[in-house]
């Protein structure tokens, strides 16, 4: 791993930024500017159901407002498909995924006939159900022209990848658990990556070395510190920092249009007075 700190913000343009995306980006900008490092801006808009460009516009506005410079190009998730589908034709070759054909409908009813389901940081785990399927079923059900998605056999995964750890900066050395988000979706139906695949490629491709994000985000890296393992990837540090939330203690969410920042700006705030309200001074 290289000496450099980069660090990254990678916003989803799936609505407005608010006060809790202007705190991680700054953090992330702060961490490089302290170290003489690198700041980099993702657009992270795989799910294009939901991104769309007005708020990919709204994004660079809102943080180029903030007084923040990043380096150029922008990577953005759509067009980069073949580097995910590279990395899922490695973890073919490993023989750590399967075909899975389950519907949200169909493991929501399986899960709740199992006493017991296990659960992990976002719900009940996965059970299991295409991981079951011989050989033959699988290749008759995908010959038949039915869509999956791809999940990683995390036991299988975790055996290949052997004992290993990942380091934030303020927690320290943390063992991975593997087995804390189960089999996890590494490609889905409708495009060939996922938010855990993705993220994890395109870190090491981007020369990430520091991997700045909240606090919710820390369990995930279990998973991408796996990814990394089996995909043989540069292994950066991490630092997950405070979540902005509201008077009632919640996290902040896209939809709250209260904390967006446009809507902020339209009520006179200016970018030293966002600093203030996310608790980093007017500097």
């Amino acid at each position: 791993m290289t000496d450099e700190i980069v660090t990254r913000f990678a916003p989803s343009p799936t609505g407005r930024l608010h006060l809790g995306h202007a705190y991680s980006a700054l953090f992330a900008a702060a961490a490089a500017r302290d170290g003489g490092g690198r700041f980099l801006l993702r657009i992270e808009d795989i799910d294009a159901s939901r991104a769309k460009p007005e708020f990919e516009r709204t994004i660079l506005e809102d943080l180029a407002w903030l007084g923040l410079e990043w380096e150029t190009p922008v990577r953005r998730q759509s067009e980069h498909m073949a580097d995910y589908e590279r990395a899922a034709g490695c973890l073919k070759a490993l023989g750590v995924v399967y075909p899975c054909f389950c519907t949200r409908a169909e493991i929501r009813a399986e899960v709740e006939r199992s006493a017991g389901a296990p659960h992990g940081p976002d719900g009940p785990l996965y059970p299991g159900t295409c991981k079951r399927l011989d050989d033959g079923e699988r290749n008759a059900r995908v010959d038949a022209g039915e869509t999956f998605a791809l999940r990683l056999d995390s036991d299988r995964a975790a055996r290949i990848a052997g004992p290993i750890s990942w380091t934030d900066v303020e927690a320290g050395e943390r063992p991975a658990d593997a087995a804390s988000h189960g089999d996890v979706v590494v490609a889905r139906k409708d495009v060939p990556t996922s938010y855990h695949l993705a993220v994890t490629v395109d870190d090491a491709l981007q020369g990430v070395t520091l991997v700045t994000r909240g606090l919710d985000l820390m369990p995930a890296t279990h998973v991408h510190r796996l990814l990394r393992a089996l995909l043989d990837l540069p292994e950066p540090r991490y630092r997950h920092h405070r979540l902005i939330t509201d008077g009632a203690g919640r996290r902040l969410a896209t939809r709250n249009d209260a904390t967006a920042l446009r809507t902020l700006r339209e009520r006179g705030a200016a970018p030293g007075d966002i600093r203030k309200m996310v608790g980093l001074g007017a500097a």
